[in-house]
Protein backbone atom coordinates (compact mmCIF):
# COMPACT_ATOMS: atom_id res chain seq x y z
CA UNK A 1 0.00 0.00 0.00
CA UNK A 2 1.35 3.44 -0.96
CA UNK A 3 0.66 6.83 0.57
CA UNK A 4 -1.81 7.53 -2.25
CA UNK A 5 -3.83 4.31 -2.13
CA UNK A 6 -6.55 5.94 -0.03
CA UNK A 7 -7.34 8.60 -2.64
CA UNK A 8 -10.95 8.24 -3.79
CA UNK A 9 -9.91 9.87 -7.09
CA UNK A 10 -6.21 9.82 -8.09
CA UNK A 11 -4.73 13.27 -7.50
CA UNK A 12 -7.63 14.56 -5.40
CA UNK A 13 -8.11 14.59 -1.62
CA UNK A 14 -11.79 13.61 -1.80
CA UNK A 15 -14.84 12.97 -3.93
CA UNK A 16 -15.75 15.94 -6.11
CA UNK A 17 -18.82 17.87 -4.93
CA UNK A 18 -21.90 17.99 -7.14
CA UNK A 19 -21.37 20.15 -10.22
CA UNK A 20 -17.57 19.88 -10.21
CA UNK A 21 -15.96 17.87 -13.00
CA UNK A 22 -12.40 17.04 -14.01
CA UNK A 23 -11.32 18.88 -17.14
CA UNK A 24 -7.72 17.64 -17.34
CA UNK A 25 -5.15 15.71 -15.35
CA UNK A 26 -1.45 15.28 -15.99
CA UNK A 27 2.00 14.74 -14.49
CA UNK A 28 5.45 16.13 -15.28
CA UNK A 29 7.70 14.47 -17.83
CA UNK A 30 10.43 13.20 -15.53
CA UNK A 31 13.29 13.60 -18.01
CA UNK A 32 12.38 17.22 -18.66
CA UNK A 33 11.90 17.74 -14.92
CA UNK A 34 15.39 16.37 -14.27
CA UNK A 35 16.93 18.84 -16.72
CA UNK A 36 14.97 21.93 -15.72
CA UNK A 37 14.24 21.58 -11.99
CA UNK A 38 17.11 19.37 -10.84
CA UNK A 39 19.62 20.87 -13.31
CA UNK A 40 21.19 17.56 -14.30
CA UNK A 41 22.85 19.04 -17.38
CA UNK A 42 24.50 21.79 -15.33
CA UNK A 43 25.69 19.24 -12.76
CA UNK A 44 27.02 17.01 -15.56
CA UNK A 45 29.00 19.92 -17.04
CA UNK A 46 30.37 20.79 -13.59
CA UNK A 47 31.61 17.27 -12.91
CA UNK A 48 32.94 16.96 -16.46
CA UNK A 49 35.08 20.03 -15.80
CA UNK A 50 36.29 18.62 -12.48
CA UNK A 51 37.03 15.29 -14.14
CA UNK A 52 39.06 17.00 -16.86
CA UNK A 53 41.12 18.82 -14.26
CA UNK A 54 41.60 15.59 -12.33
CA UNK A 55 42.64 13.81 -15.51
CA UNK A 56 45.27 16.45 -16.31
CA UNK A 57 46.60 16.18 -12.77
CA UNK A 58 46.66 12.39 -13.02
CA UNK A 59 48.61 12.43 -16.30
CA UNK A 60 51.22 14.78 -14.88
CA UNK A 61 51.65 13.07 -11.52
CA UNK A 62 50.58 9.52 -12.21
CA UNK A 63 47.96 9.55 -9.45
CA UNK A 64 44.59 8.36 -10.73
CA UNK A 65 42.77 7.97 -7.44
CA UNK A 66 41.47 11.55 -7.57
CA UNK A 67 40.14 11.06 -11.10
CA UNK A 68 38.33 7.87 -10.17
CA UNK A 69 36.80 9.51 -7.10
CA UNK A 70 35.64 12.58 -9.06
CA UNK A 71 34.05 10.48 -11.80
CA UNK A 72 32.38 8.23 -9.24
CA UNK A 73 30.93 11.15 -7.28
CA UNK A 74 29.64 12.71 -10.48
CA UNK A 75 27.90 9.52 -11.59
CA UNK A 76 26.37 8.96 -8.15
CA UNK A 77 25.20 12.57 -7.92
CA UNK A 78 23.61 12.50 -11.36
CA UNK A 79 21.99 9.18 -10.59
CA UNK A 80 20.45 10.53 -7.39
CA UNK A 81 19.13 13.64 -9.15
CA UNK A 82 17.50 11.49 -11.83
CA UNK A 83 15.92 9.27 -9.17
CA UNK A 84 14.56 12.33 -7.37
CA UNK A 85 13.15 13.72 -10.61
CA UNK A 86 11.54 10.38 -11.43
CA UNK A 87 10.07 10.11 -7.93
CA UNK A 88 8.78 13.68 -8.01
CA UNK A 89 7.11 13.19 -11.39
CA UNK A 90 5.64 9.84 -10.36
CA UNK A 91 4.05 11.28 -7.21
CA UNK A 92 2.77 14.48 -8.82
CA UNK A 93 -0.64 14.92 -10.39
CA UNK A 94 -1.94 18.27 -11.60
CA UNK A 95 -5.74 18.37 -11.80
CA UNK A 96 -7.83 21.02 -13.52
CA UNK A 97 -11.53 21.02 -12.75
CA UNK A 98 -14.21 23.50 -13.69
CA UNK A 99 -13.72 25.14 -10.26
CA UNK A 100 -10.08 24.79 -9.20
CA UNK A 101 -6.57 23.57 -9.89
CA UNK A 102 -5.20 20.95 -7.51
CA UNK A 103 -1.52 20.17 -7.04
CA UNK A 104 -0.99 16.73 -5.52
CA UNK A 105 2.72 16.76 -4.75
CA UNK A 106 5.29 15.37 -2.33
CA UNK A 107 7.43 12.22 -2.29
CA UNK A 108 7.91 11.64 1.44
CA UNK A 109 5.15 13.95 2.69
CA UNK A 110 2.25 14.02 0.22
CA UNK A 111 0.02 17.07 0.18
CA UNK A 112 -2.73 18.62 -1.94
CA UNK A 113 -2.84 22.33 -2.74
CA UNK A 114 -6.20 23.69 -3.90
CA UNK A 115 -6.26 26.82 -6.04
CA UNK A 116 -9.78 28.10 -6.82
CA UNK A 117 -9.99 29.40 -10.38
CA UNK A 118 -11.13 32.78 -9.06
CA UNK A 119 -7.68 33.20 -7.45
CA UNK A 120 -5.83 32.88 -10.75
CA UNK A 121 -4.96 36.21 -12.37
CA UNK A 122 -2.87 34.90 -15.27
CA UNK A 123 -1.46 31.77 -16.81
CA UNK A 124 1.94 31.97 -18.48
CA UNK A 125 3.78 29.46 -20.61
CA UNK A 126 7.46 28.67 -21.01
CA UNK A 127 7.55 25.96 -23.65
CA UNK A 128 10.33 23.85 -25.11
CA UNK A 129 11.10 22.23 -28.41
CA UNK A 130 10.08 18.77 -27.17
CA UNK A 131 6.54 19.95 -26.41
CA UNK A 132 6.89 20.08 -22.63
CA UNK A 133 6.71 23.34 -20.74
CA UNK A 134 6.16 25.13 -17.46
CA UNK A 135 2.90 26.89 -16.58
CA UNK A 136 3.44 29.55 -13.88
CA UNK A 137 0.23 30.75 -12.24
CA UNK A 138 -0.06 34.33 -10.96
CA UNK A 139 -2.47 34.46 -8.04
CA UNK A 140 -4.67 37.28 -6.82
CA UNK A 141 -3.94 38.58 -3.34
CA UNK A 142 -1.29 37.17 -1.04
CA UNK A 143 -1.92 33.45 -0.56
CA UNK A 144 0.14 31.75 2.14
CA UNK A 145 2.20 29.35 0.08
CA UNK A 146 5.71 28.42 1.18
CA UNK A 147 8.43 28.19 -1.46
CA UNK A 148 10.04 25.16 0.14
CA UNK A 149 6.68 23.41 0.48
CA UNK A 150 5.92 24.05 -3.20
CA UNK A 151 9.33 23.26 -4.71
CA UNK A 152 9.94 22.06 -7.36
CA UNK A 153 6.43 23.15 -8.34
CA UNK A 154 7.21 26.83 -7.80
CA UNK A 155 8.33 29.56 -10.15
CA UNK A 156 12.12 29.98 -9.78
CA UNK A 157 13.43 32.87 -7.69
CA UNK A 158 9.95 33.98 -6.57
CA UNK A 159 10.81 33.35 -2.93
CA UNK A 160 9.19 36.34 -1.22
CA UNK A 161 5.89 35.68 -2.99
CA UNK A 162 5.95 32.07 -4.18
CA UNK A 163 3.98 31.33 -7.35
CA UNK A 164 2.80 27.78 -8.05
CA UNK A 165 3.92 26.35 -11.37
CA UNK A 166 3.01 23.21 -13.24
CA UNK A 167 6.37 21.77 -14.23
CA UNK A 168 7.43 19.99 -17.41
CA UNK A 169 3.87 19.37 -18.56
CA UNK A 170 3.56 17.39 -21.82
CA UNK A 171 1.72 19.21 -24.63
CA UNK A 172 2.15 22.35 -22.57
CA UNK A 173 0.72 24.82 -25.11
CA UNK A 174 -2.54 22.88 -25.36
CA UNK A 175 -2.82 22.53 -21.58
CA UNK A 176 -2.08 26.22 -21.00
CA UNK A 177 -4.83 27.28 -23.40
CA UNK A 178 -7.22 24.85 -21.72
CA UNK A 179 -6.42 26.27 -18.28
CA UNK A 180 -7.00 29.82 -19.52
CA UNK A 181 -10.33 28.94 -21.14
CA UNK A 182 -11.49 27.11 -18.02
CA UNK A 183 -10.59 30.09 -15.82
CA UNK A 184 -12.53 32.42 -18.10
CA UNK A 185 -15.53 30.10 -18.11
CA UNK A 186 -15.49 29.98 -14.31
CA UNK A 187 -15.09 33.75 -13.95
CA UNK A 188 -16.60 35.46 -17.03
CA UNK A 189 -16.35 38.95 -15.49
CA UNK A 190 -12.71 38.57 -14.58
CA UNK A 191 -9.54 38.80 -16.63
CA UNK A 192 -7.25 35.93 -17.38
CA UNK A 193 -4.19 35.94 -19.57
CA UNK A 194 -4.32 32.97 -21.97
CA UNK A 195 -0.95 32.30 -23.57
CA UNK A 196 1.72 33.70 -25.80
CA UNK A 197 4.57 31.28 -26.40
CA UNK A 198 7.96 31.79 -24.81
CA UNK A 199 11.07 31.04 -26.79
CA UNK A 200 12.35 27.51 -26.33
CA UNK A 201 15.83 28.90 -25.71
CA UNK A 202 14.64 30.64 -22.53
CA UNK A 203 12.26 28.11 -20.98
CA UNK A 204 12.51 29.53 -17.48
CA UNK A 205 11.11 32.93 -18.36
CA UNK A 206 7.35 33.16 -18.58
CA UNK A 207 6.24 34.94 -21.71
CA UNK A 208 4.16 38.10 -21.52
CA UNK A 209 0.64 36.90 -22.20
CA UNK A 210 -2.10 38.80 -23.95
CA UNK A 211 -5.31 39.39 -21.98
CA UNK A 212 -8.79 38.43 -22.98
CA UNK A 213 -11.50 40.30 -21.11
CA UNK A 214 -15.23 39.70 -21.01
CA UNK A 215 -17.57 42.63 -20.45
CA UNK A 216 -19.57 42.66 -17.28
Amino acid sequence: MTEYDNEPIPGLPGILPPGETIVWQGSPDWRSLARTAFHTRLVAVYFAGLSLMAALFAVRHGAYAGLELTVSLGLVGLGLLHVLAWGSARTTIYTLTNRRIVFRIGIAVPKCINLPLGMIASVDLADRANGTGDLPLTLIGAPKLGYVALWPHARPLKIARPAPMMRSVPQAATVAALVARTCLAANPNGRIAPIEHAQAQTPRTAAPAFEEAHPA
